[in-house]
């Protein structure tokens, strides 16, 4: 499979968003080893900074969907790379129930990926229609729950009530709404001709270590906190408390 000539731009804005991710599950893993006291659940700037972070994956989720129209849909390469996702999925839910059974992660970023991809195609050929649909989604969020989708078998979808007890947790309402936003986002800026103010060249140290980031940030999202967890028990000689 030919590897599609990629945009720099969409890789370091991705990059950015894994730095942004370090620093969150790194403060996370501090408080897991009990270095530092956070509720990361309730206090605003780790709530907002969580929530901005998704929304900067997310956003670029849908951009990568618009870009595969820049040539023809190579539906081999997009199975070879829902089955990857899946994999790691499997294994964040795996390695999540080792560490946490009672808060596993069932249906975080990684599943939510798959959905929103295999959705999204649905929708690629759209242009204001899905900025309209993706805030609509958004403001429904807002205005709209119901107890029904409480049940763990349903509030994969969203409009729950309350927060479900799981480590991560990305339903599709409202973030398929911000994916479609990318998607708008993507065909306004990235389809054709890539404006100017965001042609950025990978020509220095630093936007060539996002950009690598941004090109292999799956990988990274699977490794990076195995690495942090196994680092602050060689450190520290603790386990999680």
């Amino acid at each position: 499979m030919k590897t599609p000539q990629r945009i720099a731009t969409v890789d370091i804005l991705r990059g950015i968003a894994i730095l942004m991710m370090f620093v969150f599950h790194f403060s996370y893993d501090l408080n897991l080893f009990g270095y530092v006291d956070i509720n990361f659940l309730e206090e605003p700037f780790w709530a907002n900074f969580r929530r901005f972070i998704v929304t900067s994956f997310l956003l670029l989720v849908g951009i990568s969907i618009i870009l595969t129209d820049r040539k023809k849909f190579d539906q081999q390469r997009f199975n070879y790379r829902m089955a990857k996702i899946l994999t790691y999925a499997l294994l964040v839910t795996l390695g999540s129930y080792m560490m946490f059974p009672e808060s596993f992660i069932y249906f975080g970023i990684l599943h939510f990926i798959i959905a929103a991809s295999i959705l999204g195609l649905l929708f690629r050929k759209y242009y204001w229609f899905n900025l309209i649909l993706g805030v609509g989604i958004l403001i429904l969020d807002l205005l709209y729950s119901n107890p029904l989708f409480d049940n763990p078998m349903l509030n994969w979808i969203g409009f729950t009530t309350y927060l479900p007890y799981t480590e991560d947790y990305v339903p599709l309402v409202p973030w398929f709404g911000v994916v479609l936003i990318g998607m708008f986002l993507g065909r306004a800026l990235f389809l054709n001709n890539t404006p100017s103010w965001l042609a950025w060249k990978v020509d220095n140290p630093l936007s060539k270590t996002l950009a690598f980031g941004g090109r292999y940030s799956l990988h990274i999202y699977i490794l990076h906190q195995p690495i942090f967890i196994g680092l602050i028990m060689l450190v520290s000689g603790r386990t999680p408390i």
